[in-house]
């Protein structure tokens, strides 16, 4: 049988939906005897906005959030 491999990305805003999903894809995958690594966690996305502090003195000030 030639090897195949298959990745599969999950996302979702409830981690506990996103465990379920992937411990049945795991499960459904061993039963049919295929070789299974995973899963294997994404790093997760931040994102960072830098905003002036004053709108006409001190240009040079920023925060980040």
């Amino acid at each position: 049988m030639a090897k195949q491999k298959d990745s599969n990305p999950l996302e979702s805003y409830d981690h506990r939906v996103l465990d379920q999903s992937a411990k049945r894809i795991v499960e459904t995958a061993e039963r049919t005897g295929a070789r299974v690594v995973g899963p294997v966690p994404l790093p997760t996305k931040i994102e960072r906005f830098t905003v002036r502090r004053s709108p006409f003195i001190d240009k040079d000030s920023h925060e980040t959030f």
